[in-house]
């Protein structure tokens, strides 16, 4: 039987990180942002984080492949997110424009199509 509150979870972090892109451009050309570097590099604060760490997740899908690698991707994730948004608060607009489109791009794909497998696995479940 599927897991629908891991499948509306997954659908809103797909969404809600979707748009980091644009939140960090807006920082990017604005020079600065309403969060702070060290927010965002912690990969708890966002409603999928908290979700993904808190305690409403069983224990046999925390010791799951699935769970870990999307764990270690949305670290990544939020630990590249940090560094584009203290280049662009700090100056560095051209270094934080290569890393938004760089490296930033690849881990939020890489995050994007890690959760699109879980959910399809957990639909199927």
């Amino acid at each position: 039987m599927p897991d629908n509150n891991l499948i509306k979870q997954i659908n809103d972090a797909i969404g809600a990180h979707g748009s980091w892109k644009i939140k960090l451009r807006t920082a990017i050309n604005k020079g600065q942002s309403t969060q702070s570097v060290e927010d965002v590099r912690c990969d708890d604060k966002c409603a999928f984080g908290k979700w993904l760490h808190g305690s409403e997740i069983d224990p046999q899908t925390r010791t799951g492949v699935p769970y870990s690698v999307i764990k270690r991707l949305h670290a990544e994730f939020h630990i590249c997110a940090a560094d584009v948004l203290k280049r662009a608060t700090s100056g560095d607009t051209s270094g934080a424009v290569e890393l938004l489109e760089g490296d930033f791009s690849a881990k939020s794909e890489k995050l994007v199509r890690g959760l699109r497998k879980w959910k399809n696995e957990s639909a199927v479940a």
